[in-house]
């Protein structure tokens, strides 16, 4: 006898989606948006005006205690308890072999408090592991995963419409930075951070609130406008400005130096942590032998690239492998990011081919990201 299937997670936001004629798909067990409408439409207002996502499937767990910061010293491969208080910072899990469990980001909301966001896909596998790695330091670890909503408002005309909601001093809110105030009479942790490319916010509330702010959002961006954007054009937007996608770019295959994300693990912390010693010989590899790097892919033609498709080099070998692919609204045509062959990585190189269900398409390798806004 086999378990029945489990029906997806529904976040606060649902009935709201679903009303406003949502496409929902089962993500990570969670039912989210797709899309509303075009995701060409939803894309290109991130990119010029405003896009309000729900991402509330992501995973919050909450450390707290005097060595909550030592304790994540340990844990993930960044010096987080160097981490000044309002501040965050991407950083990794990896095993105990510097394979990537999963990437984060680590908020300081206090001196004894920081909050790790993981990918809904992997929030069980990184709580487990915090739980187990933090064991021996005085440190409390809470699953908070039902405590936060979390929205999104990104793009150019972001700061704006969050300005008229919030007497928080968002001028100088930096990147990458968080702060706790009121949004449309909701109590909020602010945090200018997002996966677009674009300037934007995310907002930490409780999912009680998130209908009111939802919808105070919607009505302050609507002159300017903001429109609500699914999943479908997060991944586009994501693609062009080049941030990794775990399971594509990011596995547990892979280590942060074959990433090109090596910078993100901090040998010079005190103390050991999980992976120091198979991952102090990933980056000696990597100076001595560079192993296949991550680049962009622009197509000629108008077929598009996808997921593990195999990247040609001129002589007809195969050089490496695409990890995401789709077409690009801003560039107007198909993108990929690929793992490649050090010898071909090189912006320009000449003769790459995609083998597209048995036709090789040429595509052109460019240096990530595709899209830089403009600061």
């Amino acid at each position: 006898m086999t378990d029945a299937p489990t029906a997806p997670r529904r976040t606060a936001l649902d009935a709201l989606h679903r009303a406003l004629g949502a496409t929902m798909t089962d993500f990570a067990g969670w039912d989210m948006p797709l899309r509303y409408g075009s995701e060409r439409d939803e894309h290109n207002a991130v990119r010029t005006r405003a896009g309000l996502f729900d991402l509330s499937h992501m995973g919050e767990i909450t450390l707290t205690g005097p060595q909550a910061g030592q304790a994540l010293d340990h844990a993930l491969v960044g010096h987080l308890s160097a981490l000044a208080v309002g501040r965050a910072r991407y950083t990794m899990i990896c095993d105990a072999e510097g394979g990537i469990l999963d990437d984060l980001i680590v908020y300081r909301l206090g001196d004894e408090e920081f909050m790790v966001v993981a990918n809904a896909s992997n929030a069980q596998v990184v709580l487990d592991a915090l739980e187990q790695r933090a064991a021996s330091f005085d440190t409390a670890v809470r699953d908070d995963r039902e405590a936060y909503a979390l929205i999104a408002v990104q793009g150019p005309e972001s700061p704006g419409i969050l300005k008229s909601l919030t007497d928080a001093d968002l001028d100088n809110l930096k990147y990458y930075a968080g702060l706790p105030g009121t949004v449309a009479g909701v109590p909020a942790l602010i945090a200018r951070t997002g996966y677009t490319g674009e300037d934007g916010f995310e907002l930490f509330v409780a999912p009680g609130d998130a209908e009111r702010l939802w919808q105070a959002l919607t009505e302050a961006g609507a002159p300017v406008g903001l429109i609500p954007c699914g999943l479908s054009c997060r991944d586009t937007l994501r693609l062009e400005a080049g941030m990794p996608l775990y399971g594509h770019e990011l596995t547990t295959s892979t280590t942060p130096f074959d990433a090109g994300l090596g910078r993100v693990v901090k040998f010079e912390k005190d103390g050991d942590f999980v992976g120091r010693e198979p991952l102090r010989a990933a980056a000696a590899r990597a100076e001595s032998e560079p192993p296949r790097k991550l680049v962009g892919l622009i197509a000629s033609g108008r077929r598009v690239p996808r997921a593990g498709y195999p990247v040609v080099g001129p002589d007809g070998a195969v050089i490496g492998e695409v990890t995401s692919g789709a077409p690009s609204p801003t560039l107007g045509k198909p993108i990929a990011i690929a793992y490649v062959d050090a010898e071909h990585a090189k912006p320009g190189t000449e003769g790459v081919t995609v083998d597209i269900r048995g036709t090789r398409e040429p595509y052109e390798v460019v240096a990530l990201p595709f899209y830089r806004r403009e600061r």
